[in-house]
């Protein structure tokens, strides 16, 4: 079964990385996503830009509105994502445990069985990343 793992940390707090920081815990996280990767049970991971380039469209009025800024109105925001394929929810709770070690910033992981699925189009990460233009925030 697919499971999303939602990373949620204080953007500020990561905001304030310098780049060794930054470049550290992104290189403790890279051990586990190359090991799920040779396991084959990895799927698309993304790193969010910061809330600051977010929107939201919000429901349920007259007329959909289209709003700046994040739909949580929490102290954490979602900072990325992991699409992990795991036998059970313990498997996918073990692979959170392993993310929380490699980056310990306060925060929670998120955990939720994904019922639908689809990979959509194959995109190059060197193309996605230029178009970001800006450092993001890590999960």
């Amino acid at each position: 079964m697919l499971y999303a793992i939602l990373c949620y940390a204080q953007e500020d707090v990561v905001g304030t990385w310098s780049q060794a920081e930054d470049d550290a815990c992104m290189a403790r996280l890279a051990v586990i996503q190359e090991r799920l990767a040779s396991e084959g049970r990895l799927g698309p991971v993304a790193r969010l830009l910061p809330t600051t380039a977010a929107t939201t469209l919000r429901k349920g009025g007259a007329e959909p509105l289209i709003m700046d800024g994040p739909f949580a109105e929490t102290k954490e925001q979602l900072l990325g994502f992991y699409l992990v394929d795991c036998d059970a929810l313990e498997d996918a709770h073990d692979v959170a445990r392993e993310l929380t070690e490699a980056n310990p910033v306060p925060g929670c992981y998120e955990i939720r069985p994904v019922g639908i699925f689809h990979a959509g189009v194959a995109v190059d990460p060197k193309a996605v990343a230029d178009m970001a233009g800006a450092r993001s925030q890590p999960g």
